[in-house]
């Protein structure tokens, strides 16, 4: 492509991971998410390593993901959904099909459900019916759907090489128990090869593999939650003294890697690469070589922001293709620094269009990035393009298998381009450049946000801390007491990312519930085992505490002037509405279309008020996207035409408030600064929507959205309650409901 280019290597470097799923150490599992991608990623990622001469991985792989991996491949460990699928159709309880008519639909439409003829006509089935009506399968369709549901998950290649993997893919229906408990099995032979596959690769160094501490908690926050978390006053939580678990973690998760796959890691990939100067002198004291932050670390730390432009293109990569020796006099550790475009693209976007063009499209950055540093004064230059290996793949077709090989063949077929093992590269490399200081944060928006200072995340520290004292004080009564290490590996479990993540807002699993439960039955087992009485606290979900409510409603009755103008002083009429804010997310900054949304009403209007996501209106480019609000109304406690939700869901993560069925759906579409869209649709008989005109609501755009809907044109009436829900769906498909789990009301005000 280019006569002249300095060569660039590439680090592909796949993060792995899941978090503990199980009660206890012998118990089921209560998701299936080790298993499925097992079937899916584990292997398949790591064999296109064999497949060109000249490529070479690098791979993240979490102890606690390990250990489950060999539980099912040793131990014959099962988690609910594959005991079920061996459970003959006649044995399954009504609240056992209950579960799986709720649970085994979990697969991507486009990729996984769509292509299968008779899965497809299962799922139009739950599309039209109540889930919670279970005579609407014959017990065939309940054997069929839990087959079909196994099947879709297992990576296509394997499809094709397994005859009998073939045959059973080939029967499409009338599935026996037989059957059922031979696509277990097979997915267990798939399982078993992953560890010696993975090993077997090392050893030919076509991989590396580095690790996480063992069960995944945020170093910087263990390490320094006082300061991390600078608001925090002296509390209990600010007391949390979980320092030495961070080092513990991190040694048990080096001594376990090594003892697994033969080799000592040489890097650390700190949790969600959240890293500080604590954790990379912690890392340091270790013996470990290196460790990996993000782009916007990088730009904190040497002071320069990497501009992009409206291609997302970085002006000058320089600074991010080079390698840093971080150097204080507590540590002395190499620093890599991926860049940020790169993984957001193949997470989310890619999967959209074309796998061959997106392909291309993502060759074509490295080129245009390699074009950038002929002027370098160095030699050597490394792009490091890191990310999660598993989670986005089934929203590719073929698993992304078009994609990988289109990329790889691209790359390894470059003279100018190499792929590299990280601590090869960082072995070899003579121009280091010098890092002095590192900025504290993670990969997402630079902070810690999505871990702590939330109600529901702080709480969940606050039981951490006090579950965690309890523990401290028994090993001082009872130093010898020979459950304490059972007792520490459930603190461990409970140190984990994943609970933090979950809680509160602003992200939301689906499956909330069970991670909360999760949580709590961990700490709870911390008690069991050095047969202390367990807190009564434990008990009560925190997930029941995350509000998704309104920050604030109605004071009084409130009739603005329609002018979109913004609220600017305590004395403007808007003050007295209610209101909700829509919090900032690690992928929603960009996607949301509004920051806050204020609500009123007077006896005659309901009042709405749209304040922009300022990340937007601060950033020309992204104006230029379109994006799309709808508003859904009913009357409550009264018959009206009713018909469903009509967006397409992003995830399989369904909603509750999703099988909602609502009466009205206004469309707001904004592009280019400017509102492009107004419209009202009206549920008719057969869960059908009209057209309506929309001529009687009344709007002003100008530094926010206002609305001023006539009661009347809701059909609600004087005394009448308004019940609605907001809903961000830019091209029809669903960000996220506002609020999550429920309705707003609103009464209209007698005349």
């Amino acid at each position: 492509m280019m006569s002249q280019s300095k060569k660039l290597s590439i680090a592909f470097y796949w993060h792995m991971h899941q978090p503990v799923y199980q009660l206890t150490a012998n118990g089921d599992y209560l998701m299936p998410w080790v298993r499925l991608h097992a079937v899916k990623d584990y292997l398949d990622m790591a064999l296109w390593a064999k497949k060109f001469d000249k490529l070479k991985l690098n791979f993240n792989f979490v102890p606690v993901l390990v250990d489950a991996i060999i539980d099912y491949a040793e131990n014959d460990a099962h988690d609910i959904h594959s005991r079920l699928t061996i459970t003959p159709a006649e044995h399954l309880t009504d609240e056992d099909k209950i579960f799986i008519l709720n649970n085994f639909f979990d697969a991507n439409y486009q990729t996984m459900i769509l292509p299968n003829p008779e899965y497809h006509r299962l799922y139009q089935i739950i599309q039209t019916d109540d889930t919670n009506d279970i005579s609407i399968f014959s017990n065939q369709e309940y054997a069929d759907l839990t087959a079909l549901f196994n099947l879709a998950w297992i990576d296509p290649s394997f499809k094709t090489s397994n005859p009998e993997l073939k045959r059973l893919v080939k029967k499409g229906k009338n599935y026996t128990l037989e059957d059922r408990v031979k696509i277990i099995d097979i997915q267990r032979d798939i399982i078993k090869k992953i560890i010696p596959t993975l090993r077997k690769l090392v050893e030919k160094n076509k991989i590396e593999i580095t690790t996480s501490p063992y069960y995944h908690p945020i170093l910087p926050i263990l390490l320094d939650y006082k300061n991390i978390k600078k608001n925090v006053v002296e509390d209990e939580i600010s007391k949390l003294k979980t320092e030495l678990d961070a080092k513990l973690q991190t040694k048990m998760a080096l001594d376990r890697i090594e003892e697994v796959f033969g080799k000592r890691p040489e890097g650390v990939w700190p949790s969600e690469q959240c890293v500080s100067g604590k954790t990379l002198d912690m890392l340091n004291s270790l013996g470990v070589k290196w460790s990996i932050s993000d782009e916007g670390i990088l730009a904190n730390s040497i002071n320069f922001e990497f501009e992009h432009d409206f291609k997302a293109y970085i002006q000058e990569p320089y600074h991010l293709l080079k390698t840093y020796q971080y150097k204080t006099k507590n540590a002395d550790i190499k620093m890599i620094f991926r860049e940020s475009t790169i993984p957001n693209l193949i997470s989310f976007e890619y999967q959209n269009h074309n796998p061959i063009a997106t392909a291309n499209d993502l060759y074509d950055r490295i080129k245009i990035m390699q074009s950038k540093i002929l002027s370098s004064p160095d030699n050597e230059h490394l792009l490091t393009i890191a990310l999660d290996g598993e989670n986005c793949w089934e929203n590719y077709l073929e698993d992304g298998a078009s994609f990988l090989k289109t990329l790889y063949t691209l790359i390894t077929e470059d003279e100018t381009l190499e792929t590299v093992l990280i601590s090869d590269y960082l072995s070899n490399t003579k121009e280091d450049k010098i890092l002095t200081k590192i900025s504290s944060g993670s990969w997402i928006n630079r902070n810690f946000k999505l871990w702590i200072d939330e109600p529901v995340k702080d709480l969940a520290w606050t039981y951490l801390r006090r579950v965690r004292q309890d523990f401290s004080e028994f090993v001082k009564r009872e130093p010898l007491n020979p459950n304490i290490e059972l007792a520490r590996k459930e603190l461990f479990i409970c140190e984990g990312s994943d609970w933090f993540w979950w809680y509160g807002e602003p992200n939301d699993s689906g499956r909330d519930n069970i991670f909360d439960f999760l949580f709590r039955t961990h700490l709870k087992n911390i008690y069991r085992y050095l047969d202390l009485d367990i807190p009564t606290y434990l008990d009560a979900p925190l997930s029941n505490m995350s509000t998704s409510k309104p920050s604030k409603y109605p004071r009084s009755m409130i009739s603005p002037i329609i002018d979109g103008k913004n609220v600017t002083n305590e004395e403007d009429i808007w003050n007295n509405a209610g209101y909700i804010e829509i919090p900032d997310g690690p992928v929603l900054r960009e996607s949301k279309l509004f920051d806050k949304i204020r609500f009123g009403n007077d006896e005659n209007y309901f009042y709405l008020k749209f304040h922009l996501n300022k990340y937007i209106k601060e950033n020309p480019d992204l104006t230029k996207r379109a994006y799309q609000m709808y508003i859904y109304t009913r009357k409550a406690n009264n018959k009206q035409d009713l018909a469903p939700v009509r967006l397409i869901n992003k995830t399989r993560n369904i909603s509750p408030v999703s099988m909602e069925k609502f009466h009205n759906e206004i469309q707001i579409a904004i592009r280019n600064d400017k509102l492009q869209l107004l419209r009202l649709i009206r549920a008719i008989p057969g869960d059908m929507w009209v057209l309506e005109h929309s001529k009687q609501i009344e709007t002003a755009y100008d530094e926010v959205l206002d609305l001023k809907v006539p009661f009347d044109l809701l059909g609600v009436k004087p005394g009448e309650t308004l019940e609605f829900l907001f809903i961000n769906a830019n091209y029809g498909i669903k960000d996220f409901y506002i609020p999550n789990e429920m309705v707003l009301t609103l009464t209209r005000g007698q005349e």
